[in-house]
This record gives C-alpha cells, structure tokens and sequence, in this order.
C-alpha cells in the first residue's frame, strides 16, 4: 500500500538495508514516495528487497553490494546511486554492528577496531562522500542511527556505548557545519532501544535460545513494557526525511519507551 508521498520526488541511500532497520526504512521511505538505493554486504539480501519494492512499486528501489568502513566503495556506491536515481537528498547511515558482551580485560583490539570502521568510520565516510550531492539537491537530510546506548553505558559494551556515543556527537557537528556554510543540509541522530532485529540475538543466545524470555527480560526496564519494532524506527527516519522536519537539525531522538527518562 503507497503512503501519502510524505518523501515524493527525494531520493534516498540507506546502508545496512538487507534487513532489520534498514530493510523497514526501505519500505517506508519507498511507499512515502522517495526513490531508494539500498547498500550491504549482503548484496543478495539488498537485491532481493530491492526486487520486492519494485514489485508493488516500480523502479524505484537500487541494489548495491557495500562494506562501509571502505572509502573506496562509499565513492563507487555514492556515484552509482546518484546516477541511478538522478541526485541525492537523503542519506540514513543505519550500517552497523554489536557484538557479545565482552568486558575490558577480555576485549581485543580487533572488536574495537571493527564496531569502530561498521559503527563510526562509515559514518564519516557516508557525510563525506555524501555532502556535495546532498549540497546539490537544495534541501537534504542526513539520519545517523545511533543508540540509546549511546547515552546511557553499559557493562560489557565498551566499544559499542563509545562508537554510538560518537556517532550522537558528530552528528552535532556535521548539523553545525552544514548550518554555519548554508547549505541546507540538516543533519540528526536516532537514539533506539531493544528493538526486534537481529542485534538482539546475543541477548538470546544468553537466554539460552528462548527468544520470547530474552524479550520478557530486556522489556523490565522499559516503563513501556515492551520491546520496539522496526517500524517505530522507520517512522522516525521519515519524519526526519521530509521536508516536516525542515527546522530541526543537530538533534537526537529517542525511541526508548521512555528509558532514558527514568
């Protein structure tokens, strides 16, 4: 079913769009009337979405194969998308990576480096390569996906709550930038909780499997009660897409159940 055209005419690259977040913001920003490339390592995975958007609505999805913590595949897919759907004026840098709980004398310089090249790195090289087509499109939008654990540390999350936690600040300096050159490029974090991806399967594979405990125990903490679903995500992201958001730029936003507030 096609929304309201709440992104008509934008065109939109989402990395980390095989599945999960990314795959909903697909969707959502597709029937919300904005063209889409979707990027991932798993290009299979990216392929297929793009070939069930274009089912029900017809060329506008892009498929394309994107190890993000590459400068030199950010450059290829970058000039890809653009030439595929004719600008850019969207960019949602969801790409990104977890991990087991590991604490600091257990951790390795290995796992730093990867969550920091998938989580931050890509992000840098996402509004990088990305501003002089956003620039061009007259009114842009950058949504970087950081966490809730960007705010709020946990133990065992070390690389995790500093990469996101990076994220949520450079997100603040690219906003004043953009703002300070008059650009018109609006630049905004996102800020979630549990949600049901697949991010959550080391909570529970510490639940020995049982997915709805795992759930049951990650929900106790969230006045809410419950756990998100990727679409309370892609809503966000929307909103933060379209011109509706037009004033807002160097923000953060929560999708918690009201965690943090506590």
């Amino acid at each position: 079913m096609n929304g309201t055209g709440r992104v008509a005419g934008k065109a939109a690259l989402i990395t980390g769009a095989a599945g999960g977040l990314g795959e909903a913001m697909a969707w959502m920003l597709a029937r919300e009337g904005a063209r889409v490339a979707l990027t991932d390592v798993n290009l299979a995975g990216v392929e297929t979405l793009a070939a069930a958007i274009n089912a029900e609505i017809p060329g506008v999805a892009f498929a394309y194969a994107h190890d993000v913590a590459s400068e030199a595949q950010w450059i290829d897919v970058v000039e890809r998308a653009v030439e595929a759907m004719g600008g850019l004026s969207i960019l949602v840098n969801n790409a990104g990576v977890g991990g087991a709980l590991i604490f600091v004398e257990d951790d390795t310089v290995e796992n730093w480096r990867r969550q920091y090249d998938i989580n931050l790195t890509s992000v840098m090289l996402g509004c990088k390569h990305a501003m002089p087509h956003l620039r061009a499109s007259g009114a842009a939008s950058i949504v970087n996906l950081s966490s809730i654990a960007g705010l709020a540390a946990a133990p065992g999350m070390g690389p995790y709550n500093a990469t996101k936690a990076a994220v949520w600040m450079y997100t603040k300096t690219i906003a004043l930038e953009a703002a300070k050159m008059d650009w018109n490029v609006r630049c905004n974090s996102v800020h979630p909780v549990f949600i049901k991806t697949p991010i959550l399967d080391p909570f529970i594979a510490m639940a020995n499997g049982d997915e709805a405990k795992a759930h049951e125990r990650l929900a106790r903490g969230i006045p809410l009660k419950r756990i998100g679903e990727p679409n309370d995500v892609a809503y966000c992201v929307l909103y933060l897409a379209s011109d509706e958001s037009k004033f807002v730029t160097g923000a953060e936003f929560k999708i918690d159940g009201g965690m943090t507030a506590q």
